[in-house]
């Protein structure tokens, strides 16, 4: 297993219909970790900018599927796979939801360097559609 201090550049955009796009940015040091089976792994910390303080982000890559695990001070597990819709529970301070999502592009170019992922989606809340989601992460070495 291979373990590196990297810098991520996470872009996470929320569009609902008619509005301008939610678009949240961030530069945050983080861990990749490249297991013997080819997996990766990406983890950081959320930080106030976010709203999720306190919250350990992780997407992990295998195959032609991404999880996204969060734990902390909010609870979930996403999973993103290319033409399927997946559901889970999406645990806050203020209560527990079902999110179905329906992966529309997941691609990524990622090996012990960096690279980038890229997840398209759209998101359900309790059953209802509440829009149009996509995540572009870019990833680098570390200067350490």
């Amino acid at each position: 297993m291979i373990e590196k201090q990297v810098i991520l550049f996470v872009r996470g955009e929320q569009s609902f219909d008619g509005l301008e796009p939610d678009i949240t940015e961030l530069m945050t040091e983080g861990v990749m970790t490249i297991d013997s089976g080819g997996g990766i792994s990406l983890s950081y910390q959320e930080t106030e900018l976010t709203g999720m303080e306190g919250t350990t982000t992780c997407f992990t890559i295998q195959d032609d599927r991404v999880v996204l695990s969060r734990t902390g001070g909010v609870s979930s597990q996403m999973v993103f796979q290319q033409g399927k819709l997946h559901s889970s529970l999406y645990e806050t301070p203020w209560g527990t939801m079902v999110v179905d999502v329906s992966t529309i592009k997941l691609a990524h170019r990622l090996d012990s360097h960096g690279g980038i992922l890229e997840i398209q989606f759209n998101i359900a809340v309790d059953h209802q559609v509440t829009g149009r989601n996509q995540f572009k992460i870019r990833v680098r070495e570390s200067a350490r």
